[in-house]
C-alpha cells in the first residue's frame, strides 16, 4: 500500500516520527514521497542529517503547525496517506497551560481533518493514548476530543475515497519524556522516586506501535479506534530493571495521574470487537452494524461489560523481560 504512495506525518520529528520514517524508508523502496511536517526547525535539521534527500530522493521536510490549517492544505497538496502523531502529551503541562492542548490536540485535529477533505487524502490514521479513555486530566480529555472528530469525520466525507481510524496504544518504552529515560537519569543519584508501589502502565516497543499502524493503514475500514493486546508492567518492576542498586522513594500519584491506565472501558464493550492481535472500538450504532462488521472482518464482539486495563492485564513482564526491552529498545537506539 505504502509503495508508489505520497505519505505525511505530523509530528514527523518525535520519538515515533523517527521510528516510523525509518521503517518505512526500509520496507517500502518504491515509497513515492514521505513528507516530515513539525514545527521545529531544529529537529528537522538533525532528522534531515541521518534521513537526506541525497539518499533518500522521495523525503521532504516540511516546516508547519497544526494550528495552521492553511499551511497543512500547502503540505498536503497530492499526498495519499496521513499518519497524525503530532501532539502535546505531558500530563502536568496540560494541567498549568490547557489552552495550549486544546488549540493543538483539539483545534490541530479539527484543522487537520478539514484539510484532509479539501485535498485528495484517502486514508488517515490518528495516534491516541490510553490516557483517552475515561481520562481524568487534560491531556487525555484533548486526546478524547481529538479521537471522537477523527471517527465522526467520517460522517462527513460524502463521495470521497477517504477514511480516518484511530490507533491507541499505551507507554512507549523509551520514548522522550517517558519515565524510562528518567530513571536511567536518576539513577545516577542512587535514589529513584515511585509514585506508588502498585502503579501499572501498558507497554509498547515503538517498532510495535509502528507496526500497528501500517496495519492500520491496509486494514482500517474508518471509524475504528485500534487497541493492541499488550503487556503490563509494574512502576516498582521497571525501577528494579533499571536501578537494582537504587532505593525507591515513594513520592505519591501526581494530579491526573491513575493507579492503572484503561484502554477499553466497560461501557465500550457494546460495541468492542476482537480482531485476534488488536481490538477495534467501534462507533455506538444499532447491532446489525456491529453483525455486519464482524462478518466482513472475521472477528467477534467482546463480552459485555468487558474492559481492558494495566491492573487487570492477564500479561506482565518480569524485572528481566523488563531489563531486555530497555536494552534493546532504549540503549541501543540511544
Amino acid at each position: 500500500m505504502l509503495n508508489d504512495a505520497s505519505v505525511l506525518i505530523t509530528g514527523g520529528t518525535g520519538s515515533f516520527g523517527k521510528a516510523f520514517v525509518k521503517e518505512v524508508l526500509t520496507s517500502y523502496p518504491k515509497i513515492k514521497r514521505l513528507v516530515i511536517y513539525s514545527r521545529d526547525e531544529l529537529k528537522q535539521y538533525e532528522m534531515s542529517n541521518k534521513f537526506s534527500s541525497s539518499e533518500y530522493s522521495g523525503i521532504r521536510y516540511f516546516l508547519g503547525d497544526i494550528r495552521d490549517q492553511q499551511r497543512l492544505e500547502r503540505a498536503l497538496e497530492d499526498i495519499d496517506i496521513v499518519v497524525h502523531a503530532a501532539a502535546l502529551k505531558q500530563v502536568p503541562a496540560a494541567e498549568y497551560n490547557p489552552f495550549e492542548f486544546i488549540k493543538t490536540n483539539i483545534l490541530g485535529s479539527q484543522n487537520l481533518i478539514e484539510a484532509c477533505l479539501n485535498s485528495n487524502v484517502k486514508r488517515v490514521i490518528a495516534l491516541s493514548t490510553d490516557k483517552a479513555a475515561a481520562p481524568i486530566n487534560l491531556y487525555g480529555a484533548t486526546k478524547l476530543c481529538a479521537d471522537k472528530l477523527f471517527v465522526a469525520a467520517n460522517n462527513i466525507t460524502g463521495s470521497r475515497d477517504l477514511r480516518f481510524s484511530v490507533v491507541r496504544y499505551g507507554n512507549v518504552m523509551g520514548s522522550r519524556g517517558s519515565v524510562v529515560p528518567l530513571f536511567i537519569e536518576k539513577r545516577k543519584s542512587g535514589v529513584l522516586p515511585i509514585t506508588d508501589p502498585e502503579m501499572t502502565r501498558f507497554n509498547i516497543s515503538l517498532q510495535d506501535g509502528v507496526k500497528m499502524v501500517i496495519w492500520a493503514l491496509k486494514n482500517a475500514e474508518g471509524s475504528e479506534i485500534f487497541v493492541p493486546k499488550i503487556p503490563s508492567y509494574r512502576i516498582k518492576d521497571l525501577a528494579e530493571a533499571i536501578g537494582p542498586e537504587c532505593q525507591q522513594k515513594i513520592t505519591g500519584i501526581r494530579p491526573g495521574e491513575k493507579l492503572h491506565e484503561e484502554m477499553i472501558t466497560s461501557s465500550d464493550s457494546y460495541h468492542t470487537v476482537d480482531l485476534g492481535e488488536y481490538y477495534a472500538i467501534l462507533p455506538p450504532a444499532e447491532p446489525q452494524v456491529l453483525t455486519e462488521y464482524c462478518k466482513k472482518s472475521g472477528c467477534e464482539c467482546v463480552p459485555p461489560g468487558f474492559s481492558y486495563d494495566s491492573g487487570t492485564n492477564g500479561e506482565f513482564l518480569s524485572v528481566t523481560q523488563l531489563r531486555k526491552l530497555i536494552d534493546e529498545e532504549v540503549v541501543d537506539n540511544g
